[in-house]
């Protein structure tokens, strides 16, 4: 192992270094999250088209489809991002291709109690006393939308598998190939065969199913028998190789439950205060504000998901490497980087903010408030965008727990309180609400700095090595094979 015994101040052509790689990684990934976000604005644009009762009932349906089911096979997909960085940091690539497995059987199973819910969506929020006229839409949505737990439950695991590895461009040009497809393919099954509301949710899944295709062909076009080299040194008996592997998918378990926790806390959030909002003053207003602070978060969590997935990449490969130093250095560049571009969203919703709010709404009462309340969303993004890009330096240090714990801490003991103190008692309506969404920010962004400021990186590099073993080499025909001994806590078994 190459572990640093020293700490040393980075000079500046290293810092200028871990700059280049930080944003040679980020850029793709920043504009996947803008492809992502163009895709979902023109299956809302075009539900709008067929309207007002399918924009309602697409609106429910999206909302129900991304709390209960995207945000579940994401979180629990972040839970490879340390096993697989640090075993490519490491070069034990076998080690990845076996999480990668794993991952992809537990979303998966994970996929058949979220189909299952989203079959049954009627009669719950006809139990819930919605619009039985917008449930029934919705309900038709989430039936065609089933196949896409399938196509998430295999992309969300080689997505990450592959930034694990340090392909990032590849990534971009197969998402946005499939971009480029997605809105004539939504035309005519909307509009052109009379599909309606059922054609953007097969358009939905179709993207996501082009972009599996493309991505996989690259992998069959680019795979080398290299990577199949890394095998177990001894055999095992059966009976360890039982216990193994449940130790393995335990390991795995562990990552993957608090990962989903702590991004579905943060997801469901913003779903709580857009229900919060329908009991203010003057509901509609507000909901709709409501609505148009969504799409602008949306839209400014690019940048820090981008940075956040960046980091958790160049954190966990170099702990996996054994090089804590350069680990510390990557978190420190990555954090800086952060509170740059969290200006970008605040300029946003300042200075643009009226324009910015005319592209949403011509209603002269959601354009006042709105104007109102993005610049405290402003403010919100400079906490936000240091918090996200910290929680991928707790995922590549694999302590998703720690993560979960502190969005728990505060969007719900410290965020919620206060926004219903400030919208209802105090009478701040939908500007209270905003409120709490600063105070949870804000606490959480404190919160993770202290945590990542105390970090031990010599100790979190033997971590690593425990969990994916020392670094590897390996030679096929002419390259050099050296592997020490030993593969970590994740034994190579089969499923």
């Amino acid at each position: 192992m190459e572990a640093e015994q020293t700490e040393k101040s980075p000079t500046m052509p290293e810092v200028m270094e871990e700059l280049k790689r930080m944003t040679d990684t980020s850029f793709p990934m920043i504009a996947i999250g803008l492809a992502s976000y163009l895709k979902n604005m023109i299956s809302v644009v075009c539900m709008g088209r067929l309207g007002s009762l399918e924009l309602a009932g697409g609106a429910l349906a999206i909302g129900f489809t991304n709390i209960t089911g995207y945000s579940v096979l994401s979180g629990l997909a972040m839970g490879m991002e340390p096993l697989c960085s640090q075993a490519f940091g490491s070069r034990n690539i076998s080690i990845a291709s076996l999480i990668l497995r794993r991952t992809i059987l537990m979303l998966l199973f994970a996929s058949l109690p979220i189909g299952l819910l989203w079959i049954n969506l009627k009669p719950l929020m006809l139990s819930l006393h919605q619009d039985r006229e917008v449930v029934d839409i919705a309900s038709i949505y989430c039936w065609f939308a089933i196949p896409d737990l399938i196509a998430n439950s295999l992309l969300h695991p080689i997505r990450i598998y592959l930034r694990s590895k340090g392909i990032t461009w590849p990534l971009l040009w197969c998402t946005s190939l499939a971009i480029i497809l997605h809105p004539p393919i939504t035309i005519f099954l909307t509009f052109n065969i009379h599909l309606g509301i059922q054609g953007i949710a097969i358009s939905n899944f179709l993207a996501n199913f082009n972009t599996l295709f493309f991505l996989l062909a690259y992998i069959l076009y680019t795979h080398t028998p290299s990577e199949q080299l890394s095998k177990p040194l001894a055999p095992k008996s059966s009976n360890s190789n039982s216990t193994s592997l449940g130790e393995d998918w335990g390991m795995l378990l562990r990552l993957s439950l608090p990962s989903c926790l702590a991004v579905c806390l943060e997801w469901w959030w913003y779903e709580i205060m857009t229900l919060l909002a329908g009991y203010l003053d003057k509901p509609q207003v507000a909901l709709a504000t409501s609505a148009i602070v969504i799409q602008t978060t949306s839209l400014m969590y690019t940048l820090p998901s981008a940075l956040s997935a960046s980091i958790s990449t160049r954190v966990g490969n170099e702990l996996g490497a054994g090089r804590p130093n350069k680990a510390r250095l990557a978190t420190a560049v990555a954090i800086g980087l952060a509170f740059i571009t969290s200006m970008f969203g605040f300029l946003l919703t300042t200075i643009g903010r009226e324009a910015w709010g005319r592209i949403f709404t011509k209603d002269i009462e959601v354009l006042e408030l709105t104007l109102v309340t993005l610049p405290i969303i402003g403010l919100c993004e400079l906490a936000n965008c240091p918090q996200t890009t910290c929680c991928g330096v707790l995922r590549g240090t694999a302590r998703p727990s720690t993560a979960a714990g502190i969005n728990f801490y505060s969007f719900y003991l410290m965020g919620t309180p206060v926004a219903i103190a400030f919208a209802f008692v105090w009478g701040q309506g939908f500007l209270g609400l905003c409120y709490g969404l600063l105070v949870a920010q804000v606490a959480c962004m404190v919160s993770i700095l202290t945590v990542i400021s105390k970090t031990d990186w010599e100790r979190e590099s033997l971590k690593a090595k425990d969990m994916v073993g020392e670094r590897c080499e390996y030679t096929y025909q002419d390259e050099i094979v050296k592997c020490e001994e030993g593969h970590g806590s994740l034994k190579q078994n089969n499923f």
